[in-house]
């Protein structure tokens, strides 16, 4: 249920407008195109979380295929991105609510949010765990509902509707009605749509079984946010024409375009408040996910070491962290509108996929000596190893060629590219240094024992807990 409940957010519910008004009923594609590299990423992703469970997850993997600098580098740059997502989330969260009642102000809305879900995060792992299970399934609920009621419409069988065939399939400009360019754009959209899975390799290394949770997340969730998203996709180009206006307004989308449609009354408002349930869900994953990949980073000696104490099992320091942070950009959203905030905004835009390469090359590389050294801990296997590996690295880096060819998304490339390698060149700063102290330490100088130790990636952090 975290797996499902966090990645289906407000980028699925009211986001996918955008991609379907570039794309028309081609999104279908788009999204099946997108959700098979996803599938990849989570297989090789839980292969290796599955062998050795860490909260630290993709970052701790990176470390130990290729050095610290590379944990280093995954590590803190997916802190930022969820850290950024929490203040986004927050004034979409503000932003409804302040609709509903007309003259509050939204920065209240937003200071309430994050103290409701910093303090369910500062208490035990359990309350999140609660919390995010009932959101995902109210969000599992709707779109399930919706998959039912779309499919009865198509079907010509809902009362009062009738069946559409293929006429919004094929007119308004046909199944690509702007070409390989508008295809380009709906699956650049679709990428960013499935951020967040990830969070689900976290969650499982603090459960009671973290290799069993692992491996069944991983294998359930993967079908089923395909059929969620790629299944709703295609209801929604079939039932309803691609370049309506409402569609792509972000003020309504997609779903509730569709559900008005047919004529279903109180859609708007409900859905709207699964778009909120959304949100909130979406806040809650992220201060988690944050605060261990922080965690998870001071204990491998990568951050500042006051960040990675644990009270009742939690880390709570770092849990205020990601939390302050994360207010902190939407102050920056008030304060510095035109600068900054839109810098951050392009800073975290490919910072999935940066994510997503790392996973692919650790994989590569652990999948090797796990075979070599411990066979007996694949639990998940990638399929076809290392050929569907390979096939991923490249479809990453043709979406990277293909944003850096849309104007709409070099910036965000540019951006990322910029922080990716100053976090790298930082990483391979310390990793430098404290090759120099345990060659120091031998010797008998300074700095030796202890850094040694620090350099060394726990088997399984979740025992740290």
């Amino acid at each position: 249920m975290i797996a499902l409940g966090g990645v289906i957010g407000a980028g699925l519910f009211v986001g996918s407008g955008a991609g379907i008004a570039a794309a028309g009923p081609s999104i279908v594609i788009a999204y099946a195109a997108s959700g098979l590299l996803v599938m990849l990423v989570m297989r090789m992703l839980g292969e290796m979380s599955a062998a050795n469970p860490a909260s630290g997850s993709f970052s701790v993997h990176a470390e130990r295929a290729l050095g610290p600098w590379a944990g280093f580098t995954a590590g803190w740059s997916f802190w930022v991105l969820l850290s950024v997502a929490v203040g986004l989330e927050g004034i979409g969260a503000a932003k409804i609510v302040s609709g509903w009642l007309p003259g509050t102000p939204e920065w209240a809305w937003v200071a309430l949010f994050m103290l409701v879900f910093c303090g369910t995060n500062l208490a035990a792992v359990r309350n999140f765990g609660e919390f995010e299970f009932w959101f995902a399934a109210l969000k599992v609920g709707a779109i399930t509902l919706f998959l039912i009621l779309g499919g009865l419409a198509i079907l010509g069988v809902l009362p009062g509707t009738e069946a559409p065939g293929t006429a919004n399939l094929t007119g308004g400009g046909g199944f690509l009605p702007h070409g390989a360019e508008g295809l380009v754009i709906g699956l650049l959209a679709s990428v960013f749509a499935y951020g967040g899975l990830e969070t689900v390799t976290i969650a499982a290394a603090e459960s009671e079984h973290p290799v069993q949770g692992v491996a069944r997340a991983v294998r359930t969730a993967m079908w089923r946010i395909a059929l969620f998203y790629i299944g709703s996709m295609a209801v929604i180009v079939t039932l309803v024409p691609w370049d309506d206006p409402d569609v792509a307004n972000p003020d309504k989308g997609p779903y509730v375009t569709a559900l008005n449609h047919l004529g279903i009354p109180g859609a708007g408002p409900v859905m709207q408040i699964v778009v909120l349930v959304a949100l909130l869900s979406a806040m809650n994953a992220n201060i988690y996910g944050a605060s261990r990949m922080a965690y998870s980073l001071v204990a491998r000696g990568q951050g500042p070491q006051a960040i990675g104490r644990v009270s009742g099992g939690v880390p709570r320091i770092a849990v205020l962290v990601s939390s302050v942070f994360g207010f902190l950009c939407v102050l920056l959203s008030y304060w510095r509108p035109d600068d900054v905030f839109p810098w951050l905004l392009k800073m975290i835009g490919a910072v999935i996929l940066v994510v997503w390469l790392f996973i692919a090359v650790s994989q590569l590389v652990l999948r090797r000596r796990t075979e070599r050294d411990a066979p007996e801990k694949l639990a998940v296997r990638m399929w076809l190893f290392p050929v569907l590996t390979w096939v991923a690295i490249a479809g990453m880096l043709a979406i990277f060629i293909l944003m850096l060819r849309q104007p709409g998304t070099r910036d965000q490339l540019m951006a990322t590219g910029l922080m990716t390698l100053v976090l790298a060149a930082s990483g391979a700063v310390m990793q430098r240094r404290r090759r120099a102290g345990r060659e120091n330490g031998a010797t008998g100088g300074p700095g030796g024992a202890g850094t040694a130790e620090r350099d060394t990636v726990p088997a399984a952090e979740a025992a740290e807990y």
